[in-house]
Order: structure tokens, then C-alpha cells, then sequence
């Protein structure tokens, strides 16, 4: 579900980067071992609804997948994946502090579960509380066994781009491409601290390498547009901006294209 990107610019960030939250890494399943014949039954039974709301939830069908997944939840309370994913769910319904809670519980249940770490870091950067997102991204930084490092890293480097800490912003971002060279949400965040910081060609050049990946991002377009907007080019800034405007023509980062070419010289 590629469902968020930080709050772009002042738009909104969803669509790249904070995606790691629906990454969950590997999940291990429920040990039946030792259990009475009607405990076991009832794990099965959850994991069975658990799986059917994790089908709901990648399709987006959210009122279909809290069904499932608070079934699920009360037929085994104890079942942290079930509790990461109504985290999920409330995450991308912005109901953050009850996503707070089960991520919260989550890792209480399992108090390594990095993906419930990792996300829970995302709904504080969701709420803006940059250092408090940075805290709990940090706590899994090292983490040897959590299978998708690039993306807490260049989570972390967004919440320092966010505090205008371009320094560390820029760091973590290069840290996360050298586990992942070709990896989006990077590149792009990479190329907003270059523009921030008055690099517009090599904004440009991360932009171009993204594109390659993700031709039809809206949020790579505008970007692009920024850069070249920096760098004087009032023909290439108008072809971005325009992409922005055909490929998402009623978004918001559309209106955010729209006033940009207004305002190109």
C-alpha cells in the first residue's frame, strides 16, 4: 500500500516515504505448542480472520478490514501482528492516537517487533512530532534482524529535513541509499534537502535517477519543477509542474503545481 510520503513542501506527505509502515518485514505466526484444543482452535480461528483483513487492508477496504482484524483481536488478544495491523488501519485512517495504542501493544507483546517500532515512529512524524519519531527511529536504527533498514533511516532523515536539520537530513538519507541505491523514497528525499540547500543540479540528478523508478510520481514532478525553477530554467519548471497537473489533476499537490506555474517568471 503505497499510501503516504511526508507532508511535501507544505503539502502532504503521502505517496513515498512514510510506506515503511505497511512493510512489515517477516512476521512469525502463532506457537500452538502447549495450548488446550479449544485455545488452539481460537488462535487458528483469529489467524484466519487476520488474514482476511490484511487481504481488506491491501486493498484499501478499511471498514471491511477492522471487521476482520477486531475479530481477529478478540479471539486472541495476545496476537501481536493482529495489533500492528489495526495500528496500520487507524494509521491510514488518521485516527493516530489509537494507532499509537496498538502499535504500542504490539510491541509490548513482542517487544522487538521492529515493524510496530518502525511505525510507530511514522505516526509521531504523522503528527509532527519530529523529535519523538527520530527517538523511536533511532531505537531500530542497529537493528541486525529487522530486514528493511533503508526505510527507518530515510524515515529518520525525513523527520531531521522536517526540523530544517539539513546536515543529518542529508546523512541519513545517503546511509539509506547505501543499503538500497535505487530506493525512491531517498533519492527523493535527498533531492528536497538539495534543493533546500540551493544544490539544484544535484537535486536534479537524484530526481532524474527516482523518475526512472517511478515515472508517473506526482510528487518526483514537483519536485523536479522546484529544482529547475532554482536553477532559472523557466521551460523545463513549466513541462514539470504541468506533469503534476495531468497525472493527479484534483490533488492537492496539483494546486501546489498550479500556483508554482503562476508564479514562474
Amino acid at each position: 500500500m503505497n499510501m503516504q510520503l511526508v507532508k511535501h513542501a507544505g503539502i502532504g506527505l503521502v505517496s513515498l516515504v512514510l510506506i515503511a509502515c505497511a512493510s512489515s518485514g517477516s512476521k512469525t505466526g502463532p506457537d500452538y505448542s502447549g495450548v488446550s484444543a479449544s485455545t488452539q482452535v481460537n488462535k487458528e480461528a483469529s489467524e484466519a480472520a487476520r488474514n482476511v483483513g490484511e487481504a481488506y487492508l491491501a486493498e484499501g477496504n478499511l471498514i471491511a478490514a477492522l471487521r476482520e482484524l477486531k475479530k481477529a483481536e478478540a479471539l486472541n488478544p495476545a496476537d501481536h501482528i493482529a495489533q500492528y495491523d489495526l495500528g496500520l488501519l487507524y494509521y491510514y485512517r488518521e485516527r493516530y492516537d489509537q494507532a499509537i495504542e496498538h502499535f504500542e501493544k504490539a510491541i509490548r507483546l513482542k517487544k522487538d517487533y521492529a515493524p510496530a517500532i518502525n511505525s510507530l515512529g511514522n505516526v509521531y512524524a504523522a503528527k509532527g512530532d519530529w523529535d519523538k519519531a527520530i527517538e523511536i527511529y533511532r531505537s531500530i536504527e542497529e537493528d541486525a534482524f529487522y530486514g528493511t533498514p533503508h526505510f527507518t533511516l530515510s524515515n529518520m532523515a525525513l523527520a531531521y529535513y522536517q526540523k530544517k536539520d539539513y546536515g543529518q537530513a542529508e546523512k541519513y538519507f545517503n546511509e539509506a541509499l547505501a543499503l538500497k541505491k535505487d530506493f525512491v523514497n531517498a533519492l527523493w528525499g535527498l533531492a528536497m534537502t538539495y534543493n533546500a540547500t540551493g544544490r539544484y543540479s544535484e537535486a536534479i540528478v537524484k530526481l532524474e535517477a527516482a523518475l526512472k523508478r517511478d515515472p508517473k510520481s506526482a510528487v518526483l514532478h514537483f519536485e523536479l519543477g522546484r529544482s529547475y525553477q532554482g536553477l532559472g530554467d523557466r521551460v523545463k519548471a513549466q513541462h514539470e509542474f504541468s506533469q503534476v497537473v495531468k497525472l493527479e489533476p484534483d490533488s492537492p499537490i496539483a494546486s501546489e503545481a498550479q500556483k508554482a506555474l503562476l508564479n514562474l517568471p
